[in-house]
Parts: structure tokens; sequence; C-alpha cells
């Protein structure tokens, strides 16, 4: 298992039993002796955490991790048949899209990646906002990431903050904020969008099958699950 995926998943179990614990960050941060970009870090996935820095988050929770091996992509597709299960306003509300959507308005957006493909009905792993957002209203998104404690990720260390937020600058363009965590992929004009409704809000999303031209990420989780659908089928 390549060393950033392992790293995603153990920053998963991170979250989620800190989130079952109804523990913030800053919480679980000083149960444990650590720092808050430390969590933070870890639940990010970017960077993997040392077996002695998880035991003791784990620890602060009262749980232990257990090692154990399974078939490649058995942990995939564990999380896509969960995914399925549920019902699609279940994992909105989950990701907190609605709250973090309905607080930008200072600039034009269109959601994209992982998040769109949730919308349409793919059970495929999504854990934050992706949207597509022109380069001329970088200025405002820079704003509004100021007003909302954005912090972007810092490739380097493996953890949000340290670097300057602006898009023009290098780095991939991902920000934590108070409400949420945002993907953007930045363009000149935003792309054709189609109208999906739940609960009676509309959201307006890349398609499907233009996710699988242009976003490598949600392609990729895409044809996972068709390529399960065509071998349960057959």
């Amino acid at each position: 298992m390549p060393p950033i995926r392992l790293a995603g998943l153990l920053g998963a179990a991170i979250r989620e039993q800190r989130q079952s614990r109804e523990l913030s960050q800053c919480e679980l941060a000083e149960l444990a002796g650590v720092s808050q970009a430390t969590v933070a870090r870890i639940e990010g996935g970017g960077r993997g955490p040392s077996i002695a820095m998880l035991e003791r988050l784990l620890a602060a929770m009262d749980v232990q991790l257990v090692v154990g091996v399974e078939p490649l992509d058995a942990h995939l597709d564990a999380r896509i048949d969960d995914l399925a299960a549920r019902p699609i306003a279940e994992r909105i509300d989950e990701l907190g899209l609605d709250e973090l959507l309905d607080r930008l308005t200072d600039f034009p957006q269109v959601i994209t990646g992982s998040t769109a493909a949730l919308l349409q009905g793919a059970p495929v792993p999504a854990d934050a906002l992706e949207i597509a957002l022109r380069w001329q209203d970088s200025k405002p998104l820079t704003r509004w990431l100021e007003t909302n404690y954005g912090q972007r990720w810092n490739a380097r260390w493996g953890e949000f903050g340290g670097v300057w937020l602006e898009p023009e600058e290098p780095g991939e363009h991902r920000w934590s904020t108070r409400y949420g965590e945002i993907r953007a992929t930045m363009c000149d004009e935003l792309p054709e969008t189609i109208e999906v409704r739940h609960g009676g809000r509309s959201y307006q999303v890349v398609p499907l099958v233009e996710l699988e031209l242009s976003e490598p990420r949600a392609a990729e989780l895409l044809r996972h699950y068709r390529d399960r659908q065509l071998a349960s089928d057959g």
C-alpha cells in the first residue's frame, strides 16, 4: 500500500474516533499533549504519524491500534459498500456541505470532483468540498479565507499552515477553514454544469462524464466503482 494512502487511512481512523466522541481537534490535542496542528496534519493524511504518536492519540480516546492485512483495495471496497447503503442526505450532512456552501457567497463556483460525484449518487469517498473557481476570483477567495481562518495545505510539512493563502502562490489549492476543508480547481472559465436536487436544495455540479475526463482522482474512484459493479453483475 503506498505510504500516502496508508497515511490517509490512519488519518481517517483518528478523525472517525474523535468525531464519534464529539471532540474537537483542539480537545483531542489537549488530551494527548500535542498541538492542534499535529492532529490536523495527521487527519489530513498528507504524512503518516509515527507509531508512538498514533498510539498516543488513540490512548487519549481509550482505544488502541489493531494491525492486520487484507487484499489490495479491500478498505476502499468496504468504504464504497458502506456509502452505497447510506442515504445521500446523510452523507451531505456528514460533510457539512450545506453549511459551507451557504457561506461561499462572495464569488461564483461550481461543485466538482468527488463531491459532485456524491451528489449524483455515486458512492465514492468525499472528505472535502471540491469546487471549481475562476482565476479572476482569486482576490475575493483570499479575502474570504482570511475572514474564515483559512490555512493552506503545506505539502512540505504535511499539514495546514505556514504558507501563503493566495491561489497564485505555488502549492495545492487546498485550504482548511472554520467551516470545513475546501479543495479547488482553478480555471479561466467555470465548467458546464447540471442541476441536482436533494432535500429541496439545488446544487450546480459538473456531470459525471466530464469528471471522468477532467478530474483524475474522481475518475479513478468512479472507474473502480463501475468495475466492481460489472464484476458483481457478471
